[in-house]
């Protein structure tokens, strides 16, 4: 089974783990490390597996203050457009 958090995290295995990414998301004090992970997934990980970790509107709430390039920006905006309001 190929585990796709390593083209998110190549350079950081300890982060190619569900467990590990889930147990930093669920934490209440570290907001800027999860804008960076959530930054990661849109950037290198594909749709399906960045939105087993991050909800749409969570996308929708951050996609403007996060440093993305213009291709993941705009395919992130259209994912919002398309997915945003079916999914609550």
């Amino acid at each position: 089974m190929t585990n796709y958090l390593k083209a998110v995290f190549w350079d950081y295995p300890e982060l190619t783990k569900e467990k590990k990414i889930l147990s930093i998301i669920r934490r209440k004090d570290t907001e800027e490390l999860q804008k960076w992970l959530l930054t990661r997934f849109l950037k290198y990980g594909r749709v399906v597996d960045t939105l087993k970790f991050f909800n749409i509107k969570l996308i929708a709430r951050y996609l403007e203050e996060l440093k993305l390039d213009e291709y993941s920006h705009k395919k992130w905006q259209r994912m919002i457009e398309v997915y945003g309001a079916a999914r609550k």
